[in-house]
């Protein structure tokens, strides 16, 4: 098996807008839990979230046309996966690299801000209203497909729904269709804009998420303590760029890890 290597960081999340700031506020111990702004929560059990912080502009990003087509978890992964190749130092510039570079870009539950959004507009206002990118903007592997177009990724485009483990599986999904030989560069990671009156209310209907911390949002988030009451929901993006070892090297690419060494695993042949 082929090596695998990191050779780009980008994210937009509650703990920051860029891979730097977001490791330097998690070293020095800040929360991104915050009370919910986004719609009216007084009535839902829990009124928190780690929402992005003050100062991400979308427009940054991406126009106000491609906003129109999008969903916020398809802004954040193209925000993530912007920094990232930059971060990388990789443009998939001729034919050949583009088609052995992919996007493996995963989301738990996809557009469902722009779903909520439109049910309202159709009730509201009728069918007419409905956004004709609704469909693009809600299924979930639109982020892989929005980075793909943007910077012409054509080899491997994939994504993976697993709830909340899907981010860690698409990389390692990633990883292993470069191991395999089937791209030399994939762009993986996770992305979710699921801060909204629908889906924070069903998270509250399952008594999944925290409740005693609705005042001081920032000790909500207490994995292994004995007070926690459940998770805080979350939104935002971590993108990796993921590179075969020797290509990476051939370009001069700085490398942040590689993983322990799976690529020195041998499959034995299959049984005749």
């Amino acid at each position: 098996m082929r090596r695998v290597v990191v050779t780009g960081l980008g994210s937009v999340n509650p703990l920051g807008l860029s891979a730097e700031e977001s490791w330097k506020n998690l070293l020095a111990g800040r929360s991104g839990a915050r009370t919910i702004s986004y719609f009216d929560a007084s009535a839902l059990n829990s009124r928190i979230a780690c929402t992005l912080p003050d100062g991400f502009d979308p427009d940054k990003w991406v126009s106000q046309r491609e906003r129109r087509r999008a969903d916020n978890s398809n802004l954040y992964a193209l925000a993530a996966a912007d920094m990232a190749l930059a971060d990388s130092g990789y443009a998939a510039e001729t034919e050949a690299q583009q088609v052995r570079s992919g996007a493996l870009i995963a989301s738990g539950i996809g557009g469902i801000g722009s779903i909520e959004g439109n049910i309202k507009t159709l009730q509201e206002r009728g069918s007419r209203y409905v956004n004709p990118f609704l469909i693009p903007a809600a299924i979930a592997n639109l982020s892989s497909g929005h980075v793909a177009i943007r910077h012409n990724l054509k080899g491997p485009n994939h994504a993976v729904v697993t709830a909340c483990a899907a981010g860690t599986h698409a990389v390692g999904d990633a990883a292993r269709m470069i191991m395999l030989d089937d791209a030399d560069v994939m762009v993986a990671g996770g992305t979710e804009a699921p801060v909204t009156e629908i889906c924070v209310a069903g998270f509250c209907a399952c008594r999944a998420l925290s409740t005693h911390f609705n005042d001081t949002p920032e000790r909500a988030s207490r994995p292994y303590d004995k007070d926690r009451d459940g998770f805080v929901i979350a939104e935002g993006s971590a993108i990796l760029v993921l590179e075969e070892y020797e290509h990476a090297k051939a370009r001069g690419a700085k490398i942040y890890a590689s993983p322990r060494a799976p690529w020195r695993v041998r499959i034995p042949p299959a049984p005749i």
